[in-house]
């Protein structure tokens, strides 16, 4: 039976690139081998190609930013809690202006919206990169410097507030319903290997080029998706202007991710546990100061998370999970935790990295099951403000946690901050396994 498969699979992906035709999203339909679904379904459309390759430039270009600017605001402050604030400052724009964004997103152009996006994050990487230059640096202390860091990224927390939950909301009018699982399977496993690639990568090119080299590589990988972004048709408004005031049209986005007890269990469980087992944004400190293993084991342990992340996420689209997939989610999380403990109290750096990268599979298992969840229960009219939502909850609680992490950090000292997360992560489990019982039995 599994030599069945491999060849199933083998003859599919050759049948694909000897005839790499694209059909319009309303002629597609999902092929089915042997009674399973076609991995590869999602991918024969052209613009969902072109959709996926420019986030893959995008998100690598934001981790290696995101990678950049945790050691280089480290070494400027030498102060843990340095790292926390790099989130805060993105948190706190992002959070704001999600609600309001999600309610422009339904009424926009998408791809006009998202090329905007995506040119503006390339002008914050010239500004970065402006500021690392020797006669910027060399004229300011290294907290004054820090600050301007922060100012850029606080604007780039606006611009993700806009720019972020678009990408899924344009997925959803590219491929058809019946293939909307795959194609976020597809989604996420590129996301994953861009994040994976640019914290890897980021920590190499740190250690090679500099700051300043890094964000060369950077403005030219967000540029590029700009220009990518460019080659999609025009994604209409599916709801008119003037059908609801503002606020009405924001309160009901709400109010459907309240009464959709899966998907507000799923990215509630999420919340929670990214928050306080957000033990990444440490791990400049376990490089640097614990692990002593400098940016090139930096890079590694910042990518050792994606790493895990892309191979479930690889193994989930030829083998999807089947049943039972919201107590799958509970036990995915509840593991996630105990590896978070796990890296908080290792002193190995081969340990720290196996830790980290279980997690990230485990997490894996958590994003394809939250994102399928989502586009699967949300109405076309509604997916910006709902995806709006899910960025507060899910996006926005990675800085929160960051800056979590950073505090509790500087309260507790590292190597007991990154462990108590971890316990918490777990406590979050038990009590949404009893608060959600809808979650607990989903199945789809």
């Amino acid at each position: 039976m599994l030599w069945r498969r491999i060849m199933t699979m083998g003859s599919t992906i050759l049948s694909f690139l000897k005839y790499p035709g694209s059909p319009e999203p309303n002629q597609t339909k999902m092929q089915h081998t042997e009674g399973r679904p076609d991995p590869l379904a999602a991918v024969r459309i052209h613009e969902f190609r072109t959709l996926v390759a420019s986030r893959f430039l995008f998100i690598m270009g934001l981790r290696m930013m995101s990678t950049l600017v945790g050691w280089w605001v480290y070494n400027l402050t030498n102060a843990p809690i340095a790292i926390g604030v790099v989130g805060l400052s993105e948190f706190i724009p992002a959070v704001s202006f999600a609600l309001y964004a999600g309610h422009v997103i339904d009424l926009s152009e998408k791809r006009r919206l998202l090329s905007r996006g995506l040119f503006l994050y390339f002008l914050a990487s010239l500004l970065l990169l402006t500021i690392s230059l020797p006669f910027f640096s060399g004229r300011f202390e290294g907290h004054r410097i820090a600050i301007c860091i922060y100012l850029v990224i606080f604007c780039t927390g606006i611009i993700r507030a806009f720019t972020g939950p678009v990408f899924n909301v344009i997925l959803a009018q590219i491929v058809p319903r019946e293939i909307l699982q795959n194609a976020t399977t597809w989604n996420q496993g590129a996301w994953l290997s861009a994040s994976v690639s640019g914290h890897a990568i980021g920590g190499f090119l740190i250690a090679w080029l500099g700051n300043s080299g890094t964000l060369i590589v950077i403005a030219a990988l967000l540029g590029s998706a700009f220009l990518n972004m460019l080659r999609l048709k025009p994604k209409p408004a599916l709801q008119l202007r003037g059908e609801k005031r503002t606020w009405e049209s924001v309160k009901e986005g709400l109010r459907f991710v309240y009464k959709t007890k899966e998907l507000l269990g799923a990215i509630s469980l999420d919340l929670f546990a990214v928050l306080f087992g957000g033990a990444v944004a440490m791990v400049p400190v376990y490089a640097r100061d614990i692990l002593k293993v400098g940016p090139r084991g930096f890079g590694f342990l910042n990518g050792a998370s994606d790493m895990g992340s892309i191979i479930i996420i690889l193994t989930l689209t030829f083998f999807p999970l089947r049943n039972r997939q919201g107590k799958k989610l509970f036990l995915a999380v509840g593991g996630f935790g105990i590896c978070i403990i796990l890296f908080g109290l290792s002193k190995f750096f081969l340990l720290s990295f196996f830790a980290l990268m279980v997690s990230g599979m485990l997490d894996g298992v958590s994003v394809v099951t939250r994102g399928t969840i989502m586009q699967l229960k949300t109405p076309d009219h509604m997916r910006g403000r709902v995806m709006s939502v899910n960025s507060i909850f899910i996006n926005s609680s990675n800085e929160l946690g960051q800056f979590e992490s950073g505090v509790a950090a500087r309260l507790m000292g590292v190597v007991p901050s990154v462990v108590f997360g971890g316990c918490m992560t777990l406590l979050v489990v038990a009590i949404t396994w009893f608060r959600a019982p809808a979650l607990k039995k989903m199945e789809y």
